[in-house]
């Protein structure tokens, strides 16, 4: 007779032995189980991984200039630009969601750039111009090659003998984004960050010595391309606005200011020049947009010929900070002047806490002083 001890004991090793080929079977089915599925899912997670990189590279490079957070602001330095300024400009800049904005001396764009970054420029955008042919070009490459410009900046380096056989390139043997970025590297790495050309054309601007300037500026780059998509970019003379411009319009004009004295002067921006003949023109066809309704705004020096083209137009003297001088104890404060016209731009009052010295308000120009309209030529 078998003993119910040992019954049980002998159910129990049954029982055991069942339960444990039932987890070898278990376990056997669902390893290759697990293993196609580990395999299934490792070429798939791999395959979405290899997928998913490029297009989140390409995504990544895309999106990189879109960041909501990222301010855009001017991409070169440029002699008399207009970021010490800007408080006293935006304050008078009117509402812009029925016109388009004008910049025909854009140089830095520091105004424009400012303007885009509050939500100011209206739906019907803007339209940057400049006869300099090498500064718009890069402007153009900034909004529309952004990512192969900034692989071009990086091969550049900070090094004197580089920078003399970078300037004695010619542009016009280059390509577009090869000469956007031989400009910007030369911007940031002459003295004084001056663009400077002699009467053939060429770059005469010397070797900077900066211990590190920032020629690549990788994000600053990305953000000015988002903030100049859409927007119109053209080599134009100052004189095509008139044509260019509708009532309700906002134009900001920013010339090479008249010098004041023999030594301040930077009007040598294009081979061309900018003189008092220059400057008798941009009064008249200022005094002609204001007449057809577009709110006109000047900045220039203190200098008496401006005070006398622009005497029927609003004026406000203004304090500027200005860092570029051959002399390091000639840079400061110095006195401008703002200029006005057109219905809805405003000089009368300065705005609070800014530097605005004095307000003189007469009507609408209808031309310059000792100027008449029958001159002006467009």
């Amino acid at each position: 007779m078998v003993h119910v001890t040992e019954i049980n004991r002998r159910a129990a090793e049954r029982s055991s032995g069942a339960a444990r080929s039932k987890n070898r079977a278990a376990s056997g089915a669902s390893r290759p189980e697990n293993r196609a599925a580990s395999g299934a899912s490792r070429p798939e997670n791999h395959a979405t991984s290899g997928a998913s990189r490029p297009e989140n590279r390409a995504a990544s490079g895309a999106s990189r200039p879109e960041k909501r957070g990222l301010p855009s602001g001017p991409f070169l330095k440029w002699a008399g630009g207009k970021r010490q300024l800007l408080p006293e400009l935006m304050h008078r800049v009117p509402d812009l969601a029925g016109g388009r904005y004008h910049e025909p001396f854009v140089g830095g764009g520091a105004l424009y750039f400012a303007l885009h970054d509050r939500g100011r420029v209206g739906r019907k955008g803007a339209r940057l111009s400049d006869i300099n042919a090498e500064l718009i070009n890069a402007y153009t490459v900034v909004r529309d090659h952004v990512e192969p410009l900034i692989t071009m900046l990086s091969r550049h380096k900070n090094d004197e003998d580089h920078f003399y056989e970078v300037r004695a390139l010619d542009p016009h043997k280059l390509d577009t984004v090869e000469r956007a970025a031989r400009l910007i590297y030369l911007n940031k790495t002459c003295f004084n960050g001056l663009f400077r050309e002699n009467q053939r054309g060429g770059f005469n601007v010397p070797f900077g010595r900066y211990a590190r300037p920032r020629f690549c500026a990788v994000e600053n780059l990305r953000a000015a391309s988002h903030a100049l998509r859409g927007v119109c970019i053209e080599v134009a003379p100052f004189e095509q606005s008139i044509r260019a411009t509708r009532r309700g319009d906002f134009i900001y004009f920013d010339p090479p200011y008249v010098p004041v004295s023999r030594t301040s002067s930077f009007v040598n921006y294009s081979s061309g020049g900018f003189g008092e003949p220059a400057h008798m023109r941009l009064a008249l066809v200022a005094a002609s947009l204001a007449e057809r309704g577009v709110n006109v705004l000047l900045s220039n020096s203190m200098a008496p010929i401006v005070q006398q083209l622009y005497g029927a137009f609003r004026m406000e003297e203004v304090l500027a900070s200005r860092a570029i001088n051959s002399r390091a104890d000639r840079r400061g404060k110095v006195s401008e002047l703002l200029i006005a016209a057109g219905p809805h731009v405003g000089i009368s009052t300065a705005a609070p806490g800014t530097s605005g010295r004095r307000s003189r308000l007469k009507a609408n120009p209808v031309a310059p002083q000792g100027l008449e309209p029958r001159t002006l030529r467009v």
